[in-house]
Parts: structure tokens; sequence; C-alpha cells
């Protein structure tokens, strides 16, 4: 038996279409939805990750607005960049792409963000109503479309056994709790660095996500016969019969998909979801202003 695949791209691109939609019915209201993304310092993974939101940006028809800041910048100055946009009733979200300088803190800066042009859905006001079981607020990103991955598999989630690989505020607490809502009402582990007896945790688990960000963590080994895969990590390994000279792996080993029911690809898995959850929560940051 081979997986079945979790195509995260080709699941994302056929939601573009209502994205657009709605895009264009803010149009008609005269509201021209509005992104502004703030990148601290020249990482070149990030600015590649900031492109792409561009990019979909364009596609969807909403403005974007790249701010660059100097590396030397103080948690002082990019707090006042924020504030400015958050004055400015023509923005409607506000993203300040991770990572940030160690001198920086990442938690002062989501909580600087006003909830509601928060799309990353860190603010603890957003947060707070997710652990409320409100699902009102703004929503992580890549929580939000490994739900929807799991939508797209058909198959019941009410009362699975449900492993959660990490504990971040961005990807496992938030997914551990919308997991367990009613609605959902999968069964839920998280675990991490000091949990013990991780591989019989995963061996019994009917759906697996793991979001730790370690090359091929995860062994095949391990994987419950026709089970759930979404690996959330993306790595970089040495690869000398690659001419690039490495290759990207998951968290998990790709020998899984023997074993598991449905699996996400690395990469073109959970990314491309993110993204365009990224854009769901920016137009439904306009509709909202």
């Amino acid at each position: 038996m081979v997986a079945s695949v979790l195509d995260g791209t080709s699941i994302a691109k056929g939601l573009e279409r209502g994205l657009i939609a709605r895009v264009d019915n803010l149009i008609k209201k005269s509201i021209i939805t509005h992104l502004v993304v703030i990148l601290v310092g020249d990482n070149p993974a990030s600015e590649i990750y900031v492109k792409n939101k561009q990019i979909m940006c364009q596609k969807l028809g909403i403005k974007s607005t790249l701010v660059n800041v100097s590396s030397d910048v103080v948690q002082d100055e990019l707090e006042q960049i924020i504030e400015e946009f958050n004055d400015d009733d023509e923005v409607h979200g506000i993203l300040v792409q991770s990572p940030l300088p160690k001198k920086i803190d990442e938690l002062k800066i989501a909580s600087k963000i006003l909830p509601r042009k928060d799309v990353d859905g860190f603010n603890p006001v957003n947060l707070g109503r997710l652990v409320q079981g409100d699902t009102g607020g703004i929503i992580p990103c890549t929580p939000l479309g490994i739900i929807q991955l799991l939508e797209n598999t058909g198959e019941t989630l009410e009362g699975k056994r449900a492993t959660v690989l990490g504990r971040s505020r961005i990807v496992g607490m938030p997914l551990s709790i919308l997991l367990s809502m009613k609605g959902i009402d999968a069964t839920v582990t998280i675990v991490h660095s000091k949990t013990v007896g991780i591989e019989k945790i995963c061996r019994e688990s009917d759906i697996l996500i793991s979001a730790i960000g370690v090359p091929n963590f995860v062994k095949t080994e391990w994987i419950k016969d026709n089970s759930i895969i979404i690996d959330v990590g993306i790595s970089r390994i040495e690869d000398r019969n690659k001419k690039s000279g490495y290759s990207i792996v998951g968290d998990v080993e790709k020998s899984a998909n023997r074993v598991a029911s449905w699996i996400t690809p690395v990469p073109g898995g959970v990314g491309p979801m993110t993204i365009i959850k990224l854009m769901e929560n920016t137009i439904r940051c306009s509709e909202l202003s």
C-alpha cells in the first residue's frame, strides 16, 4: 500500500477562487484589502517566504506593502513602526516575519499588533479566544491549514487519537486546541522534548502531526497502519547525489508512505496551506474592519 498524497499546493489552488470573490466584494464596498509585511534584517529564507506571500497577494488582488527594517533595530523602534500601521485605517493586516534578532522580544511584538490586524493570530487576545473555544478571532495560519488538510481526507476525525509533536505557540498548542474542539472531537496528545515513550505514543496514533523541525525524526516503524501523517517540518540535509548538494526533507521518514493511508509531501504539503490561510486571515481582517 502507498499512502494517498495530501497535496497542499492543489488544495490551496482550489481555495483561491473563493478568496478572490471575497476580495472583489470588498472592492465593491470601496475597501482595498491591504497587508503590511515587516521584514527585519536580510535572512535569505525569510526573504523567500515574504516573496511568496507577496506573489499570492498579487494573485488574489490584495495590496501588499513590504517594510524592510535594519537588523540593528531596537525593540522600541520596531514597536513604533507597528504602532504607525495600527493607526492606519487603510491597513487591515500586519505581519512581522520571523525569526527576529535575539534582542527583539517576539512575544511583545505579537502583543503590539492590534488583534483585528493580527493576521498571524499570535496576539494574546486571539490565542486567548481560541483557548476559550471561541473561533471568532484570528486563528494561526499553519494550524488552520492543517485542519483543512485533514478535512480533505474525507475521514471522520471524531474520537480519533491525534498526536502533535511540538508545543510551540505558532503550531503545536493552537493546533491541539483546534483538534480537541467540539465539531472535530479528536483525542489529543502533545509530545515534546521531555515526553517519555514517544515511539509507543506515535504507534497508537490515528493522526500524527509533526512540527519539531528535526529531519527524519519520526521513523517508519513508529507509524500506525492506515494513519494520517501531517509533516510540518522542512529541513535541508547534505546529499552528494543532488546537484544542489542537499535534499529537502521533513520530520517524518519518506518511507512512512508505505504504512500510512494519507501523508503530506515535503515540500508542497503544509507550506502552501499556511500561505493560503494567511491570505484568508488577511481578507477576514479586512471584512472585520
